[in-house]
């Protein structure tokens, strides 16, 4: 909310600000050894929110104080915590890609809810939230985009036209369209979770041009050929 900018140092088991005005650069050590850290997102109050991808957890930052809370995952599979993202109701939601789970936690109790996605290496991986409070992520491993309820936890799939799709990231414009990175063919898709319509687009890089990062601002789309 201040506008600073945020960054997981994954490898060196930090978190990162960076002040765009000034330039100046400040590392929070996190608590465990080898946390991983991997996405990140921010609460109402400035809390920074991370996923533990080294090993199943999900953490807090306080960056007033540089306290870390840790929430262990209640299940030893659900081992490598990947995007996170906090539904409207403030409720925080992550997938697990190679655990091919998604987790809830809720921050007022800790309490965490996993599920486990309907098919095999799915790979949930970017995600999220509609209009609506409805969970949208991509399935990396498969030509498929899921929805969640956040109440219930229960999944819903829309199959992709083309078997070799491997959607990776997702972006969501005002209209609740989903958008994804087709990183396996290089193309960027539009799915119409009304009608499960699809509209794709070749890349300009070509096909091994690997889409991957995207956004929408102001409801137009912005990616990277990685």
């Amino acid at each position: 909310p201040d506008g600073s900018i945020w960054w997981t140092g994954q490898w060196a088991n930090v978190l990162g600000r960076l002040d765009p005005k000034t330039g100046a650069m400040k590392e929070f050590p996190l608590k465990s050894p080898n946390s991983g850290p991997h996405g990140l997102t921010v609460d109402k109050s400035g809390n920074i929110w991370y996923t533990g991808n080294g090993n199943g957890h999900v953490g807090k930052l306080d960056p007033k104080t540089g306290v870390v809370t840790e929430y262990k995952m209640p299940d030893p599979a659900a081992r490598d915590p990947h995007t996170p993202i906090f539904d409207k109701e403030g409720t925080l939601f992550f997938t697990f890609q190679q655990a091919n789970m998604v987790g809830r936690l809720n921050p007022n109790t800790g309490e965490i809810k996993l599920i486990t996605m309907p098919q095999t290496r799915s790979l949930p991986y970017g995600m999220v939230v509609s209009s609506t409070n409805t969970l949208f992520l991509v399935e990396f491993g498969a030509n498929r985009v899921a929805s969640i309820d956040p109440f219930t936890m229960a999944v819903k799939e829309y199959p992709l036209p083309n078997a070799e799709s491997r959607p990776r990231r997702i972006a969501i414009t005002s209209d609740d369209a989903i958008w994804y990175s087709d990183y396996s063919r290089g193309y960027l898709g539009r799915l119409d979770p009304k009608t499960g319509a699809v509209k794709e687009w070749p890349s300009p890089g070509g096909p091994q041009s690997q889409p991957y990062g995207i956004t929408a601002l102001k409801d137009v789309i912005w990616y990277s050929e990685s």
